[in-house]
């Protein structure tokens, strides 16, 4: 049975007290122990990160990109040791956890420019043999506190920025699937990242409240519910933090009447039930226009008939469990309720076989198939609420203005889509939209690592989205220096007041 420990200081250490059980979702047994930090424990982490920053900062970037680009090679070639871990613990399938080593990678490619994201400006001669420069300088101690559907790219879209600009950084990853972490750490070590740049505290709400208001931790990035997102927000700013906190979604497809019907049934299948719909991108909603719902539908359960549910580990699976007993209970309680609110389920993933083990509902492990409920009500729970599970809505609308409005007047603003032919009505679309990422013909509109990732209302607190160049931005602090140097021809003492001349 495995034992999960903290990274501190450049090596493994064991925690002093408390533990957290590690599931296999495919079976329901119990994996390994994770050990969770104390507030000391959490401060040992960050007083080795204050020890070891100086001397980072200091590096210079040819020096930091070269150790970014050793990992990149040290990652490359642990991708499938890193995707087996991710399926043994968070239950994705293999191929699925390797597009997520994969999308990580790109943050630190991204990363590995590091010499050329830090450029300054400089004005030459803005006063009589005065000059004026930018620099970007790192903040010290940063952390990144991640959640369970992502532990490796999640992550990915934090420190390798944060380490790059010269920072140390401390992960908090999900108690759920933490194993991941400690091989990111023994390849940053190997890489020749000095020891204590990057830490790891495995932890729950202890660690993540003392990372939030430790005195020496200067920012904190944050991904997960939108409860969740608020706190930290609020308690780390409060703290005088600078922090950016990712909440959740519920994402929409405004699907128009001329849109390729077999393209939005394919896509829509794809991102609603990709990662087990464990994920912040996911389609969970799709806006039917009048008249296509019958036929969308009809091809959407067509498609979803074929799918094949197995563990991860299982080549054949093209999704696998959810993370916990408690989360996949918490999914399929939807289920009834969508019937009561006047849905009609026509694919109930309870029902659905899974590889080795009978119908959903009765297999061991945390199993619930892809699922489907119709005519949706607008404005109801399962229609609002972010159910972060294989449940797809269906919603039928009148017209492309009804559509908009339901998206517009959500809480959250994550990510949406539309599907059409129509290039005025897609330009339209994207103009009028209120959601930070927009995918046209495009389920899951998700940046490249040089564009930023982060949406609006109540999917983000703070004003500064991950990865890109806002994320250089966050993890680094603008100076403006201006400087004279005087020749040996000065005219001396001069009590006027300086004027630019």
């Amino acid at each position: 049975m495995k034992n999960v420990t903290h990274w501190i200081g450049g090596g493994p250490v064991e925690g002093s007290g408390r533990t957290s059980e590690i599931f296999n979702p495919a079976t329901g047994e119990v994996a390994g122990r994770v050990h969770l930090a104390s507030v000391d424990e959490v401060d040992a982490a960050v007083a080795a990160a204050v020890a070891a920053w100086p001397a980072w900062r200091d590096a210079s970037l040819v020096k930091r990109s070269q150790v970014l680009f050793r990992f990149r090679e040290l990652m490359y070639a642990h991708r499938d040791e890193l995707a087996a871990l991710i399926s043994a613990e968070h239950g994705k399938v293999h191929s699925d956890a390797l597009g997520e080593v994969a999308r990580g990678l790109e943050v630190v490619e991204f990363a590995c420019g590091i010499p050329h994201l830090l450029k300054g400006g400089f004005s030459e001669g803005v006063s009589t043999r005065v000059d004026s420069y930018s620099i970007r300088q790192p903040l010290g101690v940063v952390a990144g506190i991640t959640p369970f559907n992502f532990p490796v790219m999640v992550p990915m879209w934090m420190f390798p920025i944060a380490i790059a600009a010269g920072n140390a950084f401390i992960l908090k990853p999900s108690e759920k699937d933490p194993s991941a972490s400690l091989l990111m750490a023994r390849l940053w070590k190997e890489a020749g990242l000095p020891d204590g740049v990057f830490g790891v505290v495995q932890g729950d709400k202890t660690a993540v409240d003392r990372l939030l208001e430790h005195p020496d931790v200067r920012a904190v990035s944050f991904v997960g519910s939108t409860p969740i997102a608020r706190y930290v927000y609020e308690t780390g700013t409060r703290h005088g933090k600078r922090v950016q906190a990712l909440g959740g979604a519920k994402n929409h497809m405004l699907v128009l009447p001329d849109a390729d019907l077999d393209l939005v049934a394919d896509a829509a299948v794809s991102a609603g039930f990709g990662s087990a719909g464990e994920r912040c991108m996911a389609i969970s909603v799709v806006l039917a226009v009048d008249p296509v719902g019958d036929e969308l539908v009809d091809r959407i359960v067509s498609r979803v008939a074929e799918l094949t549910i197995g563990p991860g580990d299982d080549p054949r699976s093209e999704m696998g469990p959810l993370v916990t007993e408690a989360h996949r209970d918490k999914v399929v309680s939807y289920l009834d309720l969508g019937v009561a609110e006047g849905a009609k389920l026509v694919v109930d993933g309870r029902r659905t076989p899974v590889l080795g083990g009978g119908a959903a509902s009765q297999a061991p492990g945390f199993w619930l198939g892809p699922t489907v409920l119709d005519h949706v009500p607008a404005g109801s729970r399962v229609h609002t609420e972010e159910i972060f599970g294989p449940v797809l809505a269906i919603v039928r609308v009148s017209s492309y203005e009804e559509g908009l409005e339901l998206i517009n007047s959500g809480e959250y603003g994550n990510g949406t889509a539309v599907f059409t032919n129509d290039g005025g009505a897609a330009r339209r679309f994207q103009n009028e939209v209120e959601v930070g990422m927009i995918g046209i013909n495009v389920p899951i509109p998700v940046p490249m690592a040089f564009y930023s990732f982060g949406g609006w209302k109540s999917s983000l607190f703070g004003d500064t989205h991950v990865h890109g160049t806002e994320g250089v931005h966050f993890y680094t602090r603008g100076k403006v220096v201006t400087s004279r140097w005087l020749d040996p021809s000065h005219g001396g003492v001069n009590l006027g007041f300086p004027t630019n001349g």
